[in-house]
């Protein structure tokens, strides 16, 4: 199982697990900024956000934001704790992959080029 290395930040260790899309294929944007809030992950083909929570975090309020993100611009949101990052980076990985193969791709996938992928024309 992989955990949180040393005193890395939770949102550097799992930016190290999205970036270059090695989840899945999914591109990722850390720091991504969505009108007047600023995430901690985005996968722009899904919608989809991460937000990395410490134990300071207004559930609330959370809720709220959450909220407003998927009716102004039809975002979902995961929420993932500091602790699981650190002790659970493996079932985290698992579930954001699954959460994002549940939402339909935001835009067409661009197909390869024949002549430049050796496909059949």
């Amino acid at each position: 199982m992989r955990g949180c290395g040393g005193n890395r930040p939770p949102e550097k260790w799992l930016w190290r697990h999205l970036s270059g899309s090695k989840l899945g294929g999914l591109k990722f944007r850390r720091q991504a900024i969505i009108d007047f809030r600023i995430v901690d992950f985005l996968c722009p083909s899904k919608g989809l956000v991460i937000e990395i929570d410490g134990s300071t975090h207004d559930r609330e309020a959370d809720e709220a934001l959450d909220r407003a993100m998927a009716e102004q611009y039809g975002y979902a949101t995961i929420r993932i704790t500091n602790e699981d990052v650190r002790n659970n980076m493996d079932g985290v990985l698992q579930h954001i992959e699954a959460e994002a193969l549940k939402l339909a791709d935001r835009w067409p996938q661009p197909r390869p080029s024949p002549d430049r992928e050796g496909l059949s024309k």
